[in-house]
């Protein structure tokens, strides 16, 4: 069985049935409204949801537990509200906090179920909400709108009823997508009384998440009609450049393949979460075995001495033996030294996460400006996890692109533009100032930017070639123009590298104005000329190019191609030979830069040799046998001996600070994985645009098999270059696997390729290695690679791989992404980071962090989660410490009562020790502290390596601590014990009393943590010396207050220690007790300290050193050089994945015609 299922398998098996217009027949069958619902809780399940989940946590159940025994009298040797009042606080505390948080879900929801729409109820239209939408029902859409539901495409505004769709939020694709509707539905137009009318059925497939697949059959006049994805309108699409359409609501709210898709809250925990909950089980059977001792102990005492003695200490009446002493003192003690987890413990680290969650929001370095938006830690239980990411999932469009495309530089016959240079022929960078001004042109883009004038002086003095390269541009494409507004042109296009080329011609003087399925209009240089459109030579994956034949307005038949250099070459006439070794030099440079290009060429057709192929042509589209076949041979019969116009250069514009960001990303040994949408060579060339892949690697594998076996051969394949050994039945994991079988609990240990590798993975070679059990195969391969590409994922596929590495990984993952279909990614992984982009605010909402730019990252990894981290681990291993010391005394004290359960310390001190005296400081440097600023951590990023490997605070540190604690309270019981044994104050009084010797140790104890948290402290501040010595001076301060003559005479029971401060805290005995105490516990400390970096080195102890060398002699500012490296590869020109809109706009199907103008401009003469 595969890890991953379908979800929801049983839910609703059988086929969907519903009736337009008919709300009663189709509320029948319990289908729910268009609701949507992102939030946990409710107002009647909140408090016992809540309660259980924050009773989760094992230290919650254990304090409720340990309040059920305070309330037994016989065995309660504190109040019980000494438990309640802490418990009832962290309670509150985390309850507040996570209403607020599912609060804002719910204004999210609200603000998403209270949007307009237009509803048809009773003929006529009708605004609501769209909750109130329900299945059957038929609603209006107009232009730019939001689809509300899923919907059946009845009609629209255009010819054929065809609507145009952008699905950014379902795959994070800008480029257009066409639907069309059935004829006997387009027919209704906007006609209302038929729209009214209109009673069809649909049966069709049960609710689901796959987003490329609809199946389904509409009933309409007794006759039947074929539904299938082409003519759905999905929930998240935008209706773009469509006037208005209707649709026939299929699915509703959670039934949507948008929500299908969009995952489970799951309730998110740290590591060290899931460690606590693990370390209060060790405590809790360490606390059990003290108790056990401490009972039998007082059962022993009791036998041999209490028995004997109970006519001065006799015994209760429900006590009748020994045996029974024993077992109430082992519940009594369970009381007592139940400060091994003290409840504040889980206050504090609550008060420590929302401090470092507000350093994130106030960070002014991870403000956007552009608009005005800051970083927002949205949830404040992740914090220390960001110190701890191995692995990073990103989408691509809209997270490390702009998804801007920019026309950045062009090779036209052999010579290039794009660079600016100076008079000496030096490149210059070039700023805004210099950017050419196009107002001379009223058809130009104003949003166009270039620089480099001699391509303009080249146009205007008329070029040949030049104009030649850009009308080809403005003909050979199959963008959509739109012109609402004089003059305005807004181009739809399938891809953005498409619609910047034809921009580029544009404001170059080539303007594409206009098509109809005969013609296509163009503006060259001010005057309007008509091109009859004869015929469009499509592209594909196989090809990798698409050509336009045209007959000019001088009745000149031409061809004008465009496709990958690899494929033009092969394609080019003799004499362009030389033309095409420079030009491919040029984009060996282009290619370094991590520019996309193409090449641009075009042939002149004899008019008898083209009527002879367009019959070919025609025979070949008629043809039902290997269509595909015939099409392609026919093609290849009329793209040949091209002449070279030259090429282009397209920069995917990256977002700022992308490369930088995967290099210091790299640095820190983080594994980047792209999981996108896009087609595979867009997701490949902005892998080596961002610095995941690299020219040096020594490979990158590409998995794209059809069937299991494929797959497997092809992830072996690559396993076999990477590390051989692994396919060895010698292998550990191998021979692991062969002895016990596959086991899904079954965790890879990190594995170390022979070298620097990729991996490239399709969305549908995915699915199937994932049904196919191939989930441990794939893992091993793609764990070993440096970066990974996911192309063409759906999103819950997203989610799905996050999960695989959670399963089988034991490492700490982080999504990232800006889209919707981002968010069931963002929900799996451990993080969820959004960015606040172009594709609606989704992600941001499901996030646990956001913010505006990708290169912001490295600042909240680096800094805020490594801090973070370093300050939790500092945190948790002094607080264990320090109330470990506290508590153990009491063990130490019992063989010295009698084993009666009676405390060391006064109640007061008890009370105050956690809340009052040592509250502070901890606080103070769990918020302030910094091992290194933040200069140096982005500068040695590989400071970040110890939490990847939770070096600071894990099992074995924990036990440290233990240790250290137990040794700690040894001394201070025993040398204040020792001090005051048989002594004498300076008047000659006897100081060995019960009150005395409390309040030594309790001074010895606040010196000895005092000074142990000092030596924690690596960042001294205001704050850190008023708040560790503050602290020590409160201490003092309360002590003389408690134990003053007028509060002991005004509450006797209440303050019992009269006097004893005034008596002990002057007397040689208390300074040598804490001297002795201190220095015997220190010592250790400051050995251990000196000792471990030399004896116990671990890889981030040298860059320390460095950083201390760097401080003290500073090395001067080193020169970047750009070091221009070679490339083997070419950054190719991505076209649409899927095929283009050829076959739909000489179909006559997009647009009303317009009749061609007759304008006669000579065209320019052949090269000879």
């Amino acid at each position: 069985m595969s890890l991953f299922e379908e979800e929801d398998k049983d839910k609703q098996n059988k086929e969907r049935y519903l009736q337009a217009n008919n709300r009663g027949l189709n509320y029948n069958f319990g289908y729910p409204n268009n609701t949507i619902k992102t939030s946990k809780y409710s107002v009647v399940n909140f408090l016992p949801l809540n309660l259980f989940e924050q009773f989760q946590r094992l230290a919650n159940a254990y304090f409720l537990i340990l309040l059920f025994l305070q309330l037994i009298p016989q065995i309660s040797s504190l109040a019980w509200y000494t438990t309640v009042i802490p418990l009832v606080v962290v309670l509150s505390v985390t309850a507040v906090k996570d209403a607020i948080d599912d609060l804002k879900r719910h204004q999210n929801d609200n603000q998403v179920n209270n949007r307009s729409v237009l509803l048809l109820m009773n003929g006529r239209m009708k605004e609501d909400k769209w909750m109130n939408v329900q299945v059957g029902d038929i609603i209006k859409l107009e232009n730019n709108q939001p689809v509300t539901a899923d919907m059946l495409l009845l009609s629209s505004s255009e010819p054929y009823s065809l609507t145009y769709v952008e699905t950014a939020d379902l795959d994070g694709e800008t480029n257009l997508k066409v639907k069309q509707a059935i004829s006997i539905t387009s027919e209704m137009e906007d006609n209302l009384e038929l729209l009214s009318a209109f009673d069809g059925e649909v049966k069709c497939e049960p609710p689901n998440n796959k987003l490329d697949k609809f199946a389904g059959i509409l009933t309409f006049k007794g006759k039947n009609y074929v539904l299938d994805h082409d003519k759905l309108l999905l929930r998240g699409c935008i209706i773009r450049n469509t006037d208005w359409c209707y649709g026939l609501v299929i699915y509703t709210g959670p039934d949507t393949k948008l929500m299908q898709n969009s995952g489970k809250y799951t309730l998110k925990r740290t590591q060290i979460d899931h460690l606590m909950n693990v370390l209060v089980l060790w405590i809790f059977l360490f606390l059990g075995i003290m108790c056990f001792i401490l009972a039998i102990g007082h059962w022993i005492w009791e036998s041999q001495k209490g028995y004997y003695f109970q006519i001065f200490l006799p015994w209760e009446k429900y006590v009748s033996s020994s045996v029974i002493s024993g077992t109430l003192i082992f519940w009594s003690y369970f009381i007592i030294l139940n400060t091994m987890v003290p409840i504040s413990l889980y206050v504090s680290i609550e008060i420590i996460r929302l401090g470092n969650s507000f350093y994130i929001n106030w960070d002014r370095k991870m403000f956007y400006a552009p608009r005005n938006t800051p970083a927002q830690a949205r949830t404040t239980t992740l914090n220390e996890e960001l110190g701890q990411v191995q692995y990073v999932f990103s989408d691509k469009t809209g997270t490390l692109t702009q998804n801007v495309m920019i026309f950045s530089k062009c090779s036209i016959n052999g010579k290039l533009y794009g660079d600016v240079y100076d008079k000496n022929g030096q490149k210059v960078t070039v700023s805004e100032k210099d950017m050419i001004d196009f107002s001379y042109n009223k058809l130009a883009d104003p949003k166009f930017s270039f620089y480099d004038k001699t391509l303009v002086e080249a146009v205007k003095e008329g070029d040949h070639w030049v104009h030649l390269f850009f009308l080809s541009l403005s003909l050979c494409h199959t963008v959509m123009s739109e012109e609402k507004l004089e003059g305005v042109l807004v181009y739809q296009a399938q891809s953005p590298d498409e619609g910047a080329l034809v921009t580029a011609a544009r404001n170059f003087g080539f303007v594409f104005r206009s098509r109809t399925f005969e013609t296509i209009t163009v503006v060259e240089m001010g005057q309007t000329r008509v091109y009859q459109l004869l015929s469009i030579l499509d592209f594909n994956n196989v090809r990798k190019r698409m050509s336009v034949i045209v007959r000019t307005p001088e009745d000149r038949v031409m061809l004008f191609c465009k496709g990958a250099d690899t494929i033009i070459c092969e394609l080019l006439h003799p004499s362009c030979y030389s033309l095409s070794d420079v030009t491919m030099e040029q984009l060996d440079d282009y290619a370094t830069e991590g520019l996309r290009t193409l090449m641009v060429a075009y042939r002149e057709l004899d008019d008898a040799f083209f009527q002879t192929w367009s019959k070919k042509h025609s025979e070949a589209c008629l043809t039902l046998e290997n269509r595909e076949d015939r099409l392609s041979d026919v093609y290849e019969e009329i793209e040949k001996d091209l002449m070279l116009l030259g090429a282009t250069a397209i920069e995917d514009k990256l977002q700022d600070g992308v490369p930088e960001t995967i290099i210091m990303l790299n640095k820190t040994k983080i594994k980047m994985w792209v999981l996108t949408g896009d087609k595979q060579e867009t997701a490949v060339n902005i892998a080596y645009s961002c610095n995941i892949f690299e020219d040096e690697m020594d490979g990158v594998f590409t998995v794209e098999g059809k069937d299991t076996e494929i797959i497997q051969e092809e992830l072996r394949t690559a396993r076999s270059k990477m590390k051989p050994e692994t396919l060895l039945d010698s292998d550990p994991i191998n021979m692991y696997l062969t002895n016990t079988g596959p086991r899904i609990s079954f965790r890879i240990p990190e594995e170390e390729a022979n070298g620097s590798y990729g991996l490239v993975i399709s969305g549908y070679s995915l699915a199937c290695a994932l049904e196919g059990n191939l989930e441990l195969e794939l893992m091993r391969t793609a764990c070993m690679c440096k970066g990974v590409i996911c192309c063409r994922m759906t999103p819950l596929q997203k989610a799905q791989v996050v999960e695989l590495v959670k399963t089988y990984k034991n490492v700490v993952t982080l999504a990232i992404g800006d889209g919707a279909n981002d968010v069931s990614m963002i929900k799996a992984a451990h993080i969820g980071v959004g960015i606040s982009g172009h594709e609606g605010m989704q992600a941001m909402l499901n996030s646990d962090f956001s913010f505006s730019q990708f290169q912001y990252l490295q600042r909240l990894l680096l800094v805020h989660g490594r801090w973070s981290y370093n300050r939790m681990c500092k945190f948790l291993s002094y607080f264990f410490y320090k109330n470990f010391t506290f508590t153990l005394v009491h063990f130490w004290y019992a063989f010295f009562n009698g084993f009666s359960a009676q405390t060391v310390y006064d109640t007061w001190f008890i009370t105050c020790y956690n809340l009052v005296y040592t509250s502070l400081p901890v606080l103070g440097m769990s918020l302030f502290d910094q091992d290194v600023n933040e200069t140096w951590s982005l500068r040695f990023p590989e400071l970040y390596e110890p939490g990847q490997h939770n070096f600071y605070f894990n099992k074995r540190e924990f036990m440290k601590c233990l240790l250290h604690g137990i040794y700690n309270s040894f001394v201070l019981f025993f040398i204040p014990m020792g001090t005051i044994y048989d002594s004498e104050r300076i008047d000659g009084k006897d100081i060995s009393d019960y009150q005395s010797f409390s309040l030594i140790v309790e001074t010895s104890l606040i010196w000895v943590v005092t000074l142990q948290i000092s030596l924690k402290t690596t960042y001294w501040t205001l704050i850190s010396h008023f708040f560790i010595w503050g602290s020590l001076g409160f201490y003092f301060c309360i002590v003389v207050l408690l134990y003053s003559d007028g509060l002991c005479l005004l509450f006797p029971d209440i303050f019992e220690f009269l006097g004893v401060a005034r008596n002990i805290l002057l007397q040689p005995q208390m300074c040598l007790s804490i001297i002795l105490s201190v220095v015997l516990c220190i010592l250790p400390v400051l050995g251990y300290q000196f000792l471990k970096p030399l004896i116990w080195p671990i890889s981030v102890d040298k860059v320390f050193e460095r950083i201390h060398q760097f401080r003290r002699h500073p090395e001067p500012p080193r020169l970047r050089t750009k070091v221009k490296h070679p490339s083997s590869r070419r950054s190719a020109y991505a076209f649409s994945h899927k095929q283009g809109f050829g076959a739909l706009i000489t179909s006559g199907k997009t647009m009303k015609f317009k009749g061609p103008k007759k304008v006669s401009i000579p065209f320019k003469k052949e090269r000879p």
